[in-house]
C-alpha cells in the first residue's frame, strides 16, 4: 500500500482530467504530478531521506497539497500543524515530532523566526518559505522547486507500515498527542470512504475547512484514489462557498457543524443553488437534530454523519438511513467492529449507555513516542474512545456525550447534549454549548453559552427561563445563560468547551 503511486497513475492514464482547483489555478493530473515531482525532487536534493519529518505551518494553499503528495512519493513524513499554534506550543510540537524541515509562508515567518534558537536540531537551510518574496534566513520554496526535475523521483520502496503523517490532536481535552497514520491506514481512507460516500472518478469534491484537520482526509484521500476533481478553498466564507458549489457543480462536501449551521442560515442557501450535491457530510462534533431537519427538508437524501476519532474508529450514518435513524450517528462501516462497555468492563445491553470502543483497519499504531498513552487508549486491540453512547435493536449507534463533558449534579449524570438539543429549538438561537460549572449545593450545575441569530432578540434571563420550562428534569435546568458572538474553536472547527468552562473552575471571572 503506497499511496504515492496514485497520482502518477492518474497522470499516466487520465492526464488531462481536472485534478486540482485552487483560486484561479486549475491543474490537470499531468500538471499537478509535475508540480509534486518538482517538490519531491527538491526535498531529496536537500538531503532528506525516507522517514524524515517535515512540518508545515501553512493555511489552505496549493503548496500544502503538493507537500502531502510529495511525501507520499518519497517516504517522508508530514507533520501538518495548525497556523493557530504559536510560541512554546509550537516549539513543543516541532520537538516532539522530530521535525528536520519546516515549510511555512511569509505570514508566519516572524513567528517561526522567534523560535529558531529553541530548535537546534533543525538546520538553518531546512526552513522553506513559499511565495516569491526573498526572506532572509529562509530558502525559497518557489526557487527550489523551479530548479528541480518534474519527472517522477527515483522509486523508493514504501510498505504498509511506513509512516505518512503525524497529526496532532486538536487539544479539546488537554495536551495534543501525535497520532500516527501509515500508508496502509491512508489507503483504507481511500477505499472505505470512497465506497461509503459514493465517490467516483466523475465526482467533484470541495473542501473549505483547514486541511491540517484529519476530517479533511475523509474526502481528500478517496478523491485522489478514484481520480476525482478536488477543489480547495482558502477558507470558509459561506456565500462564496454556496456560489462555488453552484458554479462548479460540486457533488461532495465535508463540513463541520458550525459550517452547516452557517450555510442553512445564509441568504443564498437554496435547493436550486445546491442541487448538484450528492453528499453533505458532517464531522467533528454532533450536529443538532434541529439543524439536520432544516438541511434535509431543503436538500433531502444527501446528508451523511460521521462519528469518529483521528485515532481510527468511525461510524457512518448513511443518507439512506437518515429518515429512520435521524438521531443516530450510524453504524460501523465494513471491517470495523464496535462494543458498548460499562464501567465494570462488561458489555452493555441494547439501549444501555456505556463507553464506545471499537477497532478496524484504520486504527492508529499508536501515539508518536508515547507507548504509555497508547496503552491507555488501545486495550487488547480495542480503541477506548472516551465517548458515551448506546446501540438500538438494529445496531445503530446513538451518541450521548463525551465522558469528560458529563455533568454530575447532585450525584446524578446530566448529558450536555440533551440540553443543547432543546436550546437550539428557540427561534433566536443559532448555536449552543452546555457545560458544568461549580455549585456549592450540587457539586456542579449546567450552564449554557449561546450564539444568537440577532443580538438583542432575547435576554439571557428570558432564555434561561424558556430552557428550564422545557427540560425533562430539574437536574437539567441551567443555572445561567451567557451570550457570545462566536465560540472558541479548534482548527478542526470543534467548539472548545474547556476554554469556556475552565475559568469557572479556576475561580476567576464568573462571566464569559
Amino acid at each position: 500500500m503506497n499511496i504515492g503511486s496514485l497520482l502518477p497513475r492518474h497522470a499516466r492514464y487520465r492526464p488531462d482530467h481536472l485534478a486540482i482547483v485552487f483560486n484561479d489555478q486549475r491543474l490537470s493530473f499531468r500538471e499537478f504530478n509535475q508540480r509534486v515531482n518538482r517538490l519531491a525532487n527538491a526535498l531529496l536534493g536537500l538531503g532528506l531521506r525516507k522517514g524524515d519529518k517535515i512540518a508545515t505551518i501553512l493555511p489552505n494553499c496549493l503548496e500544502l497539497l503538493e507537500v502531502y503528495w510529495a511525501v507520499a512519493k518519497t517516504g517522508l513524513v508530514v507533520v501538518p500543524l495548525s497556523t493557530l499554534t504559536r510560541g512554546k506550543g509550537l516549539v513543543n510540537l516541532l520537538r516532539d515530532s522530530d521535525v528536520t524541515t519546516v515549510i511555512t509562508n511569509r505570514d508566519f515567518v516572524e513567528e517561526v523566526s522567534a523560535i529558531k534558537q529553541a530548535l537546534p536540531d533543525i538546520a538553518g537551510d531546512r526552513y522553506l518559505v513559499t511565495g516569491n518574496e526573498v526572506v532572509s534566513g529562509y530558502r525559497s520554496y518557489n526557487e527550489l522547486t523551479a530548479a528541480a526535475s518534474d519527472r517522477n523521483p527515483e522509486a523508493i520502496e514504501i510498505n504498509d507500515e511506513d509512516l505518512f503523517n503525524i497529526i496532532y490532536s486538536s487539544g479539546t481535552t488537554g495536551q495534543p498527542k501525535g497520532i500516527v497514520h501509515t500508508h496502509y491506514i491512508r489507503a483504507m481512507y481511500c477505499t472505505l470512504f470512497a465506497s461509503a460516500y459514493r465517490i467516483r472518478p466523475e465526482s467533484i469534491i470541495m473542501h473549505a475547512g483547514s486541511i491540517v484537520f484529519n476530517g479533511s482526509f475523509l474526502t481528500l484521500m478517496p478523491s485522489m484514489y478514484v481520480g476525482a476533481t478536488y477543489i480547495l478553498l482558502e477558507q470558509f466564507e459561506v456565500k462564496a462557498f454556496i456560489e462555488t458549489i453552484r458554479r462548479e457543480r460540486v457533488t461532495h462536501v465535508k463540513m463541520v457543524p458550525s459550517q452547516i449551521v452557517a450555510m442553512i442560515n445564509a441568504p443564498n442557501f437554496s435547493a436550486e443553488a445546491l442541487d448538484s450535491l450528492e453528499m453533505i457530510g458532517t464531522v467533528g462534533a454532533p450536529l443538532h437534530l434541529q439543524h439536520k431537519e432544516k438541511l434535509n427538508s431543503v436538500l433531502p437524501g444527501r446528508f451523511y454523519e460521521l462519528y469518529g476519532l483521528t485515532e481510527g474508529f468511525v461510524t457512518i450514518l448513511d443518507k439512506n438511513d437518515y429518515d429512520a435513524k435521524a438521531n443516530s450517528v450510524g453504524a460501523p462501516p465494513p471491517f470495523f467492529e464496535m462494543r458498548i462497555i460499562k464501567e465494570d468492563g462488561s458489555e452493555a445491553a441494547t439501549g444501555e449507555v456505556g463507553e464506545i470502543v471499537g477497532r478496524g483497519p484504520a486504527l492508529m499504531p499508536g501515539y508518536y513516542k508515547r507507548p504509555d498513552l497508547t496503552e491507555q487508549a488501545i486495550i487488547d486491540g480495542w480503541l477506548h474512545t472516551g465517548d458515551l453512547g448506546y446501540v438500538d435493536e438494529d445496531g445503530f449507534l446513538f451518541l450521548v456525550d463525551r465522558m469528560k463533558d458529563l455533568i454530575i449534579t447532585g450525584g446524578c449524570n446530566v448529558f450536555p447534549r440533551d440540553i443543547e438539543e432543546i436550546i437550539v429549538q428557540h427561534p433566536a438561537v443559532r448555536e449552543a454549548a452546555v457545560f458544568g460549572v461549580p455549585s456549592e449545593k450540587w457539586g456542579e450545575t449546567p450552564m449554557a453559552v449561546v450564539i444568537l441569530r440577532e443580538p438583542g432578540a432575547v435576554s439571557e434571563d428570558e432564555l434561561r427561563d424558556w430552557i428550564n420550562e422545557r427540560v425533562d428534569s430539574k437536574l437539567q435546568r441551567v443555572h445561567a445563560v451567557a451570550f457570545m458572538e462566536d465560540f472558541p474553536r479548534s482548527t478542526a472547527g470543534k467548539t472548545l468547551k474547556r476554554v469556556m468552562r475552565d475559568p469557572y473552575w479556576a475561580g476567576r471571572d464568573k462571566r464569559i
